[in-house]
């Protein structure tokens, strides 16, 4: 699993990098998709687009500057509605990956929504937090995608809506339960929490980069962005979820080492990804079988 370099070929343009659409995004909510669409940048993504409900586009046109904003048809309570399907579809077609859940509510709409585009579209797909509520009201989506290349990103709490276990035994299983989902639904899981655990149902990864300051926050936003980012450059799947998560815990560490763990934010790890992907050199140390 080798870092690509991180010096480009001269004759290059920023569509040589890949397109991350970030869809999420409610009232109160706007920081999750601001912090994984700049995450995909840092990440190395040549072109990040925010899709957000139309009411708050003016917000996310104020708060990101080299980010694109795409509006889309929204719910009386401001979420993004299941007539939204259209105009995301299309975008998607020159898209390379699809962002999806960052603060985007459990709104039936939305719900919707989340179902019909994991069911219909072919696109590299990466669900995290409302993107995977959505997912556990009707699990039996995941066989009938038909997207091949599905990251899902859960904390044990969001774990354990998906298979209906307690959190309590997830922390006493969790590297057979998640081996046992990412083999079952054909996906690259990645469950969050101490040493987190990545897994294609073959092979797993345990990383032990991070720290208790990561526990803010945005974290996981920024998490899935930079996973995001990656996949939009060619990485594969697994791949970019291994080195996502190690740079992710390495940059955390990096940031506490200079602002100490209880001052630590999502945002510092954004701005500790150029020194985290410098440092992490050709091999991985924090991953380990």
């Amino acid at each position: 699993m080798p870092m690509q370099s991180h010096k480009r070929r001269p004759e290059t343009h920023k569509g040589d990098y890949g397109h991350v659409l970030v869809a999420g995004a409610s009232p109160g909510m706007t920081g999750a998709v601001c912090l994984a669409a700049q995450a995909a940048l840092r990440a190395g993504s040549g072109l990040v687009t925010a899709a957000v409900p139309s009411s708050l586009n003016q917000i996310l046109e104020i708060k990101l500057t080299e980010v694109m904003s795409l509006p889309l048809p929204e719910t009386r309570s401001g979420t993004l509605s299941v007539k939204a399907f259209p105009d995301l579809a299309a975008f998607c077609r020159k898209s390379d990956v699809l962002a999806l859940g960052c603060g985007a509510s459990t709104d039936l709409s939305t719900v919707r929504l989340f179902h019909k585009l994991v069911r219909e579209l072919n696109i590299f797909l990466v669900l995290d937090a409302d993107g995977i509520n959505a997912l556990a009201q009707d699990i039996g989506i995941l066989e009938k995608r038909r997207s091949s290349s599905l990251v899902l990103t859960p904390h044990p709490g969001e774990f354990s809506r998906l298979i209906k276990k307690d959190k309590e035994f997830i922390k006493n299983n969790r590297k057979e339960l998640a081996k046992e989902f990412a083999l079952r639904y054909n996906l690259i899981l990645v469950l969050k929490g101490h040493r987190t655990i990545i897994t294609d149902g073959d092979m797993i990864f345990e990383n032990t980069t991070g720290n208790p300051g990561m526990a803010t926050a945005g974290s996981g936003d920024v998490l899935t962005g930079i996973i995001s980012g990656l996949a939009a450059q060619g990485m594969g799947a697994f791949d970019a979820a291994c080195l996502g998560v190690y740079i992710h815990g390495l940059a955390g560490d990096l940031a506490a080492r200079d602002l100490t763990e209880m001052c630590l934010n999502a945002s510092d790890i954004i701005t500790y990804l150029p020194r985290a992907i410098k440092e992490s050199g050709e091999d991985h140390p924090g991953l380990k079988v």
